[in-house]
């Protein structure tokens, strides 16, 4: 994305609007899922809405522009406020990725039906708009899913999981940033990272977005 900067100043700010509004979807959606699950905290710090102000985390962004991976402001959550904590908690973190994955799909159908209609002025324009939409709603959303934490498949699976295997599952809570750091450490021209989101989001691209399937953020 950085690349794009001094080569295509234009399509660098498409694509830096394109993240804050993939990073908005993604925390407001778990700021609306908590709300709805009985905790109003984050609508009380002012998290339940798109404003990407209240959503960015300037290191997750510069982490985002020049290493391909990144996070916004976390979305705080009072578990004494949830009927079933662990359960809620799942389908608060759950509220983030699929909800970048929706994003994504919605953009690919407006697309696709601009080729229907053969309306190609829009397509053209549509293109330039969209295309970094799906790309990077895909990635937030798959980075996301990954079960490590800080992300949210760490609680994913935590919620998923029984009770006795989920106290297990918790412990390894502490060991998520050292797990997370071999995974962004290069290896030669990829990093683990990149080999297991890559293929997943190609595979999601080839439905959504062929013309872009194989260059992956990573």
């Amino acid at each position: 994305m950085l690349n794009y900067l001094f080569s295509n100043p234009l399509v660098f700010i498409v694509y830096i609007l394109s993240l804050f509004m993939a990073i908005s979807v993604h925390e407001f959606s778990h700021a609306w899922a908590a709300d709805r699950l009985g905790d109003p905290t984050a609508r009380l710090q002012g998290r339940l809405n798109l404003n990407p102000l209240v959503h960015i985390d300037m290191t997750g962004l510069l982490f985002l522009l020049f290493f391909g991976f990144g996070w916004g402001k976390p979305v705080e959550f009072d578990p004494y406020n949830l009927k079933d904590p662990r359960r809620d908690a799942a389908l608060i973190s759950i509220a983030g990725p699929a909800s970048n994955l929706i994003f994504a799909i919605v953009c690919s159908l407006l697309l696709k039906s601009f080729i229907l209609l053969h309306l190609s002025v829009l397509y053209t324009i549509g293109s330039i708009i969209f295309a970094p939409l799906i790309l990077l709603n895909i990635g937030l959303g798959v980075f996301n899913i990954l079960p490590i934490n800080p992300l949210d498949g760490f609680k994913i699976v935590g919620g998923i999981l029984p009770e006795k295997k989920a106290r297990e599952w918790y412990q390894l809570e502490r060991y998520g940033i050292i797990f997370l750091l071999l995974l962004v450490i290069p290896i030669g021209d990829s990093s683990m990272l990149g080999t297991i989101m890559n293929p997943i989001m190609n595979f999601i691209l080839k439905l959504l977005l062929p013309s872009v399937v194989g260059q992956g953020i990573i």
